[in-house]
């Protein structure tokens, strides 16, 4: 694609990506015209939080969806992946939205060097290839390149992981790499096992919602969250989109 667009900050997009994924607050998404999360076949988690969309999404767009917790539900997509609630331009519930649609933020993948899914994510992956980071230091690059390596670790290393319970989504992947990225820019890695260094990416994803600093200019750590002790994907399909709950 030859169209570049401006991702922001680095380090500003990481710290509010980090907070969303905590829970401290959503995410602001320079979107522009792009409808590629609408159209791109993805079911969508509602918690007890969306009345206001649940109320406006009528029951024939839910799917039925084994585990979710009560009070949660799950809206599914139309034999061409556009999410029932887009009208071929835009959101006809925009002002009332699920929260997991504004906590999405395809930026992930860019940050961790990865596509977000194959032809049915085909709009995603074009903004994907068009995001552009800025660089405040060396600092930042760093650890943009830490992600980027975690990611491609988790997604080629999936075996050495304890119980094959890596993420293969590409949205899991991201995540866990966002989490877990001080792993690899510790130089210390280098003298890791594939196996010692997927344990320690699973030990940083278990410590990653309690309070403690970030290794981020003006970073602090958030309060206690409830990262997935095992698989870091395992409540969350392919086309499963939850950014601020997955584990």
């Amino acid at each position: 694609m030859d169209e570049e667009i401006h991702a922001g900050d680095f380090d500003a997009w990481l710290r509010g990506m980090i907070a969303s994924l905590r829970g401290d607050e959503g995410t602001e998404v320079p979107c522009g015209s792009c409808v590629g999360c609408c159209v791109s076949s993805y079911h969508i988690p509602l918690r007890p939080e969306d009345r206001a969309a649940l109320a406006r999404i009528p029951a024939s767009a839910l799917v039925d969806a084994p585990g979710l917790p009560a009070g949660h539900a799950m809206m599914g997509y139309g034999p061409d992946g556009h999410c029932p609630m887009f009208d071929g331009t835009g959101c006809t519930i925009y002002p009332h939205r699920p929260q997991t649609c504004r906590d999405y933020d395809c930026r992930i993948f860019a940050a961790a060097g990865i596509m977000a899914g194959g032809p049915e994510k085909r709009v995603i992956n074009e903004r994907v290839e068009a995001w552009r980071f800025r660089y405040a230091d060396a600092d930042a690059c760093r650890r943009h390149a830490a992600i980027r390596a975690t990611a491609a670790f988790i997604r080629d290393r999936w075996q050495a992981f304890p119980g094959l319970c890596a993420p293969t989504a590409p949205t899991g992947i991201a995540v866990l790499a966002l989490k877990s990225h001080q792993v690899f820019l510790d130089p210390a890695h280098e003298e890791l096992a594939d196996e010692e260094r997927a344990r320690a990416i699973l030990q940083a994803n278990r410590d990653f919602g309690r309070p403690v600093a970030d290794d981020l200019p003006g970073g602090a750590g958030g309060p206690q969250s409830s990262p997935c002790e095992t698989s870091p994907s395992a409540s969350l399909g392919s086309n499963q989109v939850d950014l601020g709950g997955i584990t």
